[in-house]
């Protein structure tokens, strides 16, 4: 089930989401592989952020800004996914599926440039 942003997103300003992983025991974990994407509620890739490459950490931060938080038309209502996807090793096996995603919105801002 998607995660729900407590705070939203400015349009064309900065939005960093920090991010840490666990395992199934609830353990910090390091990932082996993550990258993240970032699209609207369709689907559709926003800023070509598509399977970024994030290095490996317990805890990462994707920052967005400027053309990542931008509106693309009048009818944007700036709904947008976050989804990271990573592989991590534990003792049920190597390489398992991490996959989760964030959902927020972008506030439109009466007049941006």
């Amino acid at each position: 089930m998607p995660i729900q942003a407590t705070v939203n997103a400015v349009e064309k300003s900065t939005y960093a989401v920090t991010w840490s992983f666990f395992d199934e025991t609830g353990s910090p974990a390091t990932p082996a592989t993550v990258n993240w994407s970032l699209t609207d509620m369709q689907g559709n890739v926003i800023n070509a952020r598509s399977h970024v490459f994030s290095p490996a950490y317990q805890t990462i931060t994707v920052v967005l800004s400027g053309l990542d938080l931008a509106l693309t038309s009048g009818a944007d209502l700036g709904y947008r996914a976050l989804t990271v996807e990573a592989t991590y090793n534990s003792t049920l096996g190597p390489n398992l599926p991490l996959k989760e995603e964030l959902d927020f919105q972008v506030i439109n801002l009466v007049e941006v440039t």
